[in-house]
């Protein structure tokens, strides 16, 4: 081989690792919306440290699962947890990334940030169409000497799979008989009344642009967009507001090395204690247990283990509740089950 063919061949080998390097160098990911804000902060950051990036579609949870079994991401996330079964079937393990809340959030002239009170029965009577003018009795008796108008309620809730619809339907299952027995709680439920949008984005959007209206969306997506919150009647009776104190109270008592043991499949919603938001959730990342990039993975696994060790100001800035550290914990040791983890 002669002096510039050899020249050739190395400057051809250095492409390709640069163009290997590179290709590796993005983790992909896809699904919850509730996870969004956060998930693009920590990206953001972690690019400038590391030089690794991520590009997550927030496209919501159904459409996470969908593409983490078709193989097309890195890490699908969810915040309907899988169970232990259905994570078997496909190969799958789970954990959870960051403690939130879900809040109602309402364009009512008059009314502003906290200003509205509802319980778990009344929220359930909107969704159904039960209870369709604002000035229905029932939810003036919540809130004595606030002026609410005799305007029809336009709900808005998710059109897409939804890990926030999960969360949200959930929890009025276990506060109405009715709900339950009659609509059920699911990803995507068959919505008695109300507009479907896409994504908490498109929640948020409608509400802000619709007189008369109420929605439910992470809280992130409610300060962003600067929309009214309700406070809620908690289980123990207690009205609150939607703050982090509050979802910390939420999940306070969690059993992290239970949930452990049963692939962290855990939900926070209607938790006992004066201090806590009754519509608290936590989202979970799905990876391969035998990935067929195993360097992508670990990639991602590394994001993750950086999250949660450097992200919590970032969380706590977004009013997210990070985890705590007995659960990455454990979640740092069941990624030793991951093949080619390095863990």
């Amino acid at each position: 081989m002669n002096k510039q063919l050899k020249a050739l061949v190395g400057a051809a080998a250095a492409l390709a690792l640069t163009a290997t390097a590179a290709m590796s160098a993005e983790i992909t990911g896809a699904g919850s919306t509730f996870v969004f804000p956060i998930v693009a902060k920590w990206a953001a950051t972690y690019k400038g440290i590391s030089g690794v990036g991520l590009n997550y579609q927030s496209i919501g949870s159904g459409g996470g699962i969908a593409q983490i079994k078709a193989k097309t991401v890195t890490f699908g996330a969810t915040d309907k947890p899988l169970t232990s079964k259905e994570l078997a079937a496909a190969g799958l393990t789970q954990f959870p990334v960051v403690i939130g809340g879900i809040v109602p959030v309402v364009n009512v002239r008059g009314v502003g940030a906290g200003q509205l009170t509802l319980d778990g029965a009344t929220l359930a009577g909107i969704f159904s169409g039960k209870i369709a003018r604002w000035d229905d009795a029932a939810i003036k008796k919540l809130n004595p000497g606030v002026s609410l108008p005799g305007q029809a309620i336009a709900v808005v809730h998710r059109s897409d799979g939804s890990g926030t619809t999960f969360q949200f339907s959930t929890y009025l299952s276990r506060v109405s008989a009715d709900w339950k027995n009659n609509i059920g709680a699911d990803t995507a439920i068959d919505w008695p009344v109300g507009i479907g949008a896409k994504g908490n984005e498109g929640v948020a959007g409608n509400v802000a642009q619709i007189s008369g209206s109420i929605g439910y969306v992470e809280y992130a997506y409610a300060k962003q967009n600067h929309l009214s919150f309700t406070k809620m009647l908690n289980k123990d009776g207690k009205a609150v507001e939607p703050t982090v104190e509050a979802f910390k109270a939420a999940a306070a008592n969690a059993d992290w090395a239970g949930a452990a043991n049963n692939s962290f499949y855990i939900l926070f919603l209607d938790q006992p204690g004066a201090a806590s938001w009754p519509i608290t959730a936590t989202t979970f990342a799905l990876v391969y247990k035998q990935p067929a990039d195993a360097a992508a993975t670990a990639d991602a696994l590394k994001f993750f283990k950086w999250g949660f060790e450097k992200g919590d100001q970032l969380a706590l800035g977004l009013d997210y509740v990070p985890l705590p550290d007995n659960a990455v914990k454990s979640i740092e040791a069941s990624w030793k089950g991951i093949q080619g983890s390095g863990m």
